[in-house]
Parts: structure tokens; sequence; C-alpha cells
């Protein structure tokens, strides 16, 4: 089935691409400093009047935070396991030619985890045949998501709130003046990613500030192992005993966890964002038109 030109939205918390889709491929991109938390709730209907003014007067489907309850309208999440058949046919309509992507839900016992917006790019990461059908599945950021995949299928989830945490200790508290450094994959970070995966996480960063007082390690290093001490707990977690992964990412977030991950024994196999997400969003469209 041939898929119309259409325009994709991935619209998130503090960003926002817009791309107009010709046959799966990217004809036009747009992009935004204009992110969900940045936008008034009454905003919506012009943020996206502009966009088809720039791209084209195409049917729209939008991904991400613009569907969460800081958005433009709540669209409910899917419960997992899940592909992206079930995603397409729980699309939140804004009117006949404008249309939400749900995130998904995740519960065991207790527990509960979500997503929006990753499931489009790691779906559709199987899909363009990037990863395997079954995997486990790497995305990191702010909060970074770890999936398991069967079949195609997103069947269990788990988001750590690794990058998060990082950005408040650089942003408050007695390690911020040590952590104003650019992070890098050195000896450094490596060192912390095998400290942090001892999981004594709050003892480990409060050494930064102890090798500090005593003089034991420079702070121009500081932050580099800071950020492996997080990164290196988030990875033992997941990863005991070594495994691949597959990171679906960009950039240095792709390069510090895959290090990461091969200093602890597993291995990691990188894969871009956006051909991945152009993918996924294209399938939801063509199974729901």
């Amino acid at each position: 089935m041939v898929v119309s030109p259409f325009l994709a939205l991935d619209w998130g918390t503090t960003n926002r691409r817009a791309y107009r889709v010709e046959d799966g491929r990217i004809a036009a991109t747009l992009r935004s400093a204009q992110g969900v938390s940045t936008t008034p709730a009454d905003a919506y209907p012009a943020e996206l009047a502009a966009i088809r003014a720039e791209l084209g007067d195409l049917p729209v489907l939008m991904a991400g935070m613009v569907g969460s309850t800081i958005g433009w309208r709540v669209a409910p999440y899917v419960a997992v396991p899940a592909g992206l058949d079930a995603i397409a046919a729980k699309l939140t309509w804004i009117d006949d030619r404008t249309a939400i992507v749900p995130g998904l839900s995740f519960t065991d016992g207790p527990r509960g985890d979500v997503m929006r917006g990753e499931e489009v790019q790691l779906l559709g990461a199987a899909l363009a045949g990037q990863v395997p059908a079954d995997a486990l599945l790497c995305q990191p950021g702010t909060h970074c998501k770890w999936v398991e995949l069967r079949g195609n299928r997103i069947a269990a989830f788990t988001t750590a709130m690794t990058g998060e945490l990082f950005a408040l200790l650089r942003a408050n508290g007695v390690l911020a003046p040590q952590l104003a450094a650019p992070v890098t994959t050195d000896d450094a970070f490596r060192d912390g990613v095998r400290e942090g995966a001892k999981r004594d996480l709050a003892a480990s960063l409060f050494g930064i500030r102890a090798s500090h007082v005593l003089g034991l390690r420079d702070d121009a290093h500081a932050a580099s192992y800071a950020s492996g001490l997080l990164i290196g707990s988030d990875v033992a977690a997941r990863i005991d005993g070594g495994r691949d992964v597959h990171l679906v990412a960009d950039g240095d977030l792709a390069t510090l966890y895959a290090t990461a991950i091969e200093t602890l024994g597993g291995r990691a196999l990188v894969s871009g964002c956006e051909a991945a997400f152009i993918a996924g969003i294209t399938q939801i469209r063509k199974l729901s038109a």
C-alpha cells in the first residue's frame, strides 16, 4: 500500500521536529524549540497551522508529549505487549486530518511505567531492520528507556531517570561546582562506570566530593566520572553478565552508553533515531489510513 504524503511531528517536552513524509522518506524538516512545556494550552491549533503553512496542508500524525497531560490532548496509553498495529488502532483524533499517537504503559504488580514517543522510534527501528525482532533495546535520554522486544512487539520496559539525575547534580547541590567540565569517554568515565556497577550510588556520588576535598581527583575529570557512575549503575542493572544491547540513539549519548555497555562486558550496536521514527510513524499512518 502506497502512503500518500503526510506530516509527522515528534513533539516533546522541550523541542519539536516536524517532517513532510513522502513515500516513507523525509522530503522536508522543520525544527523548533517550541516543546509542550512552552506551548500554552490554547496555542496548539495556531502552531499546527503554521507548520502546515510551511510544510504543506496535509494530514498530520503527532507523537510524544503532545499527547500527555501537559500537551494538547491526552492520548490514552496502550498496555504492552503491543506493536505498531495496536498503537495505530488507538489514535486520538483532533479532527479527521489530525491525530495523536498513544504512548505505552507497563505494569508488573505494584510497579508501573509509561513512555510517549520512544515507542514509535523503537518499533520503527525493528520495522526498518535496524534491530532484530527479539532484542534488548535502549534509548538513552533525560529518561532512559530499556525495552524488551519480542516478535517485533514491546513486551516490557523500564525507565531510568539517569539523564535527569545528572542534570540535577550539575545544577544544584554540593557537587555542582565540580561538574562544569564537558563529559568525555576518558579513563575517568570508565572508572565511574565500573564504580557505578557496584550500585552503591549514593555513597559513590559523595566520593566525588571527598576526592575533591582530599585532592585525590582533578576536578577536570569529575563530570566524566559522575556521568560514568550514573550510566554505569543504569547499564549494570540491565546487562548483568553481559548482553547485546541495541542502542537507538545519536551523538554523544550513543557514544557514552556504548562505552559503558562495552566496559561492563556487553556489546553495543548503534542505529539512528530519525530513520527509525520515520519508519514507525509511516507504518502507523499506513495502518490507520
